[in-house]
């Protein structure tokens, strides 16, 4: 009797040890979950809350699986376990705005805005409804939910970052520092600040900003790939991909920020591994569908530029500028007004707009409004006060040559153009043009007919060949006129190819007459001449030749 009632007092101890046990791993295993939190290791965070509930199943655990995977950048992770507990624990609080916050950042804008519908009204929804209205451009909603926004920190973080989307920078970074003179701990304030100097192209000022967070967080996804980019814009492509190759080797799962860290990488690599990048992030990367269509114009793809950004309604000065470069390349690719008209208006607003008049991008946008627009010398006036930016830009200096030559500055224009180091460019037919048109207004003819002989045979090589024999009859250069127009009167038998070949050898005869050229160019100029079957040009070889034989000078 005593050993069998002992037994169940061991029992009863056990019991109440194992609570204890449950009791004391619970509190552990909530510490240990806590100090996950706290490093943002939400790997970590999540695979914990797998082990707790093996052992009992709590709704809060899901809410905590969900906040985990929603920071951890899986949205539709954290999606599908708020719609399972709207399922099955409908009275659980929030639920709703969760959901909408999942569809928000999964690119869902409308089903966010419907889903918040029934949703209880609080500070969360406010700023949500906020930027939904901004995404789906929504402007009376806009106003409505701006004034609903109180003076607490959520809330003007919701504004300043509106004002970061319009790019309205400082407006953004006047809140940012406002909301730092009381809340001087939360140093991820400084990242935000740091963003919208960056934005403003002041990198230097961006990196010294930012270094106050990365000196805390030097781990940061986020702070990590700002420094990257800022020493791109200071420095170049190798050393932000130095800045940015840490974070990838040390994080086998970056989670949240990687697909931006992808697509910076192809960015930093100058566009190497593009199209096995850009295509799938078009739609979760704002930037990758922009930097896709730079990609197809670098390789003169300008049909799937266009497909890619004519339903763009651009929001900010770089998605205008964009728009305005593809229009302008289909619109000169397929003599359309309608597109050049577009590009025009795109470059037009963003030239005039307050916040870009004054910057280097918003002067080349009003340059090439004018530069569309044939006003050159307004063209001049903008890209002169920026010269000094882009002395080794190739583009600059090919539309600083053209609008040079269209104004008659041929020797301004030549130096300009003689800059150019780009092949492509330099056997583009403008150029080539622009060049030779250049060439014989400085008194170098020789130059342009050197331009010509280089071609290869066809349509443009014919149009420069014209363009040298008119340009140099004008200008008085007859030797190369008469020599361009033989050429022409040779591959195109045509009066007027033979009227202008007449005008021009009777122009070097006066010159020889007048001691402008040697002697000698006669027998070159009668050797034109057999050349031609006209009964004027025989007349005309035998005054040369008297005259000549007058003169005691050998031709044949």
């Amino acid at each position: 009797m005593i050993l069998s009632r002992s037994k169940p007092a061991l029992t009863v101890s056990s019991a109440d040890q194992a609570k204890r046990d449950v009791k004391t791993n619970k509190n552990k295993n909530v510490s240990q979950f806590e100090e996950f939190l706290l490093k943002r290791d939400y790997i970590g965070a999540i695979t914990l809350l797998e082990f707790m509930q093996l052992s009992e199943y709590d709704p809060n655990l899901e809410l905590w699986m969900a906040y985990c995977f929603f920071h951890l950048g899986d949205y539709k992770k954290a999606l599908d376990i708020y719609e399972r507990l709207r399922k099955n624990n409908p009275d659980l609080k929030n639920l709703a705005v969760n959901i909408a916050c999942c569809y928000f950042y999964l690119g869902m804008y409308e089903e966010s805005r419907e889903t918040l519908v029934p949703a209880d009204s609080n500070g969360l929804k406010i700023r949500l409804n906020f930027h939904l209205s901004h995404k789906l451009r929504d402007e009376n909603s806009l106003m409505v939910y701006h004034q609903q926004l109180e003076d607490v920190l959520e809330d003007q973080l919701s504004l300043a970052a509106i004002h970061y989307l319009r790019a309205h920078y400082q407006e953004a970074i006047d809140i940012y520092k406002r909301l730092l003179l009381h809340n001087r701990d939360n140093l991820a304030l400084n990242v935000y600040v740091a963003l919208c100097y960056y934005k403003l192209d002041y990198y230097d000022i961006s990196q010294e900003v930012l270094s106050i967070y990365l000196n805390q967080y030097p781990d940061s996804v986020i702070a990590t790939n700002l420094k990257a980019c800022n020493h791109f814009r200071l420095y170049n492509g190798l050393d932000a991909q130095s800045v940015l190759r840490p974070i990838l080797d040390s994080c086998a799962n970056v989670g949240f920020g990687y697909d931006l860290l992808k697509h910076n990488m192809v960015v930093f690599k100058d566009g190497e591994g593009a199209m096995q990048v850009f295509p799938s992030l078009v739609d979760v990367v704002p930037e990758a569908r922009l930097n896709l269509v730079i990609y197809y114009l670098r390789n003169d793809d300008i049909k799937e530029a266009f497909d890619l950004i004519k339903d763009l309604q651009p929001a900010v000065p770089q998605e205008y500028i964009l728009k305005g470069v593809v229009n302008a390349a289909v619109g000169q690719e397929i003599n359309s007004e309608e597109n050049i008209k577009v590009a025009q208006e795109s470059f037009q607003l963003v030239g005039s707009s307050a916040s870009e008049c004054d910057t280097i991008n918003g002067r080349q946008c009003m340059a090439a409004a004018y530069f569309l627009e044939g006003q050159f010398e307004e063209v001049l006036v903008f890209l002169s006060s920026i010269k000094s930016y882009f002395h080794s830009d190739d583009t600059f200096n090919f539309n600083f040559g053209q609008a040079k030559t269209a104004c008659g500055q041929y020797k301004e224009a030549e130096e300009s153009l003689l800059l150019v180091k780009s092949e492509k460019i330099k056997n583009d037919y403008i150029y080539l043009s622009h060049l030779a048109r250049c060439y014989i207004m400085n008194k170098k003819a020789q130059l342009s007919w050197e331009l010509f002989l280089k071609m290869e045979s066809g349509p443009e090589s014919f149009n420069l060949l014209l363009l040298i024999a008119n340009d140099c009859y004008r200008l008085g250069e007859f030797w190369y006129a008469a020599k361009a127009f033989d050429m022409l009167d040779r591959l195109e038998p045509n009066p007027e190819f033979w009227e202008g070949k007449r005008g021009a050898v009777v122009g070097v005869f006066q010159g020889v007459i007048a001691k402008i050229f040697p002697d000698e160019m006669l027998n070159d100029v009668l050797l034109l001449l057999r050349n031609t079957s006209s009964s004027q040009a025989d007349h005309i070889a035998k005054v040369i030749k008297k005259w000549a034989k007058e003169r005691r000078i050998n031709v044949t």
